[in-house]
């Protein structure tokens, strides 16, 4: 079968920064939807038509990748804001309750990247925004999309997802 959407196609990859550092070493094929949600748009259009066995190394560049670095994102807050066990690493969806920051988007993850005494500091940037990117894959199967999973635009409940990758860390709510 070759790959058109909608379908899933089974991947293995090596993701590495533009110098050359590992981010991300995928070797245990995993399954991602095609034409919806899972994949960055470069990485869909260089899949298109492919079979399994096909192999490619894509270049993205911040914009087609998990975008620009936005300085706007990066903001603090009264460290009384946060629960006692706040630490670096942590997430919170959207800014904190009493926030005095205006105009902060609701819909972003934010990650504490510093606490301090008297404050916290948080960044609504992805953790690889901004970061030019190689996506070394390879295609192991492809196959029809369930009804499920076009619905859904993503493969599984919480959706594989290239899209979403970043680096783990601790998540408050």
């Amino acid at each position: 079968m070759q790959i058109q959407a909608p379908c899933v196609v089974t991947l293995i990859w090596r993701l590495e920064d533009a110098h050359g550092q590992l981010i991300d070493d995928l070797t245990e094929p995993m399954e991602f939807f095609y034409g919806g949600d899972d994949l960055f748009e470069k990485v869909e259009s260089v899949l298109v038509g492919q079979q399994p066995g096909f192999t490619a190394t894509v270049h993205l560049e911040p914009e087609a990748a998990f975008g620009l670095y936005d300085a706007n994102l990066v903001f603090f807050e009264e460290r009384g804001l946060f629960p006692d066990e706040i630490q670096p690493g942590m997430q919170f969806e959207g800014p904190p309750e009493g926030s005095q920051t205006p105009d902060l988007p609701a819909d972003v993850i934010y990650n504490v990247t510093e606490v301090y005494e008297s404050h916290v500091v948080l960044d609504g940037n992805h953790p690889l925004a901004g970061i030019a990117l190689v996506l070394q894959l390879e295609v192991r199967d492809v196959r029809e999309a369930t009804e499920e999973e076009i619905a859904q635009r993503s493969v599984g409940e919480a959706g594989a997802s290239l899209i979403s990758l970043a680096p783990a860390s601790t998540t408050l709510h």
